[in-house]
């Protein structure tokens, strides 16, 4: 799913590249999200930003991809890899059977995709008040 402002895009469409390209007048996003880690879904994210743009890369299905290399070179991306657990899992779904952590109390507000820009520049200036916010379609 490609999300820019209130606008999504099944990336499941053979048009998907085409519309995120059109959504950002021809020249790409500055910065994608890739969260699946399948080789479709990085390559459309690799293929979708603007010259210079970022790929951050947070999910991973499999453990090895095809990956498009050269357009990632020639276009002089900056591809970033993100990982939110490094083995931890197993501990805090123990503490969460356990009673010890209450992962709702971790979840400051529930809004609207459609005010996700709003939540994330709050997010992004460390607005205080803002621990988890989780974005519904």
């Amino acid at each position: 799913m490609f999300w820019a402002g209130s606008v999504s895009v099944n990336t499941g469409e053979g048009t998907a590249l085409d519309r995120i390209l059109g959504l950002c007048g021809g020249r790409g996003p500055d910065l994608a999200f890739e969260a699946v880690g399948l080789s479709q879904t990085v390559d459309l994210a690799v293929k979708s930003v603007r010259k210079g743009g970022q790929v951050v890369l947070v999910g991973n299905v499999a453990p090895k991809i095809e990956f498009p290399l050269q357009i990632a070179v020639t276009r002089e991306l900056t591809i970033y890899g993100s990982c939110a657990s490094k083995g931890e899992y197993p501990a805090c779904l123990d503490l969460i059977a356990n009673g010890k952590l209450n992962p709702a109390k971790l979840i400051t507000a529930t809004a609207p995709l459609a005010e996700g820009a709003a939540w994330f520049d709050r997010l992004y200036k460390k607005d205080p008040a803002l621990l988890k916010v989780v974005l519904v379609p």
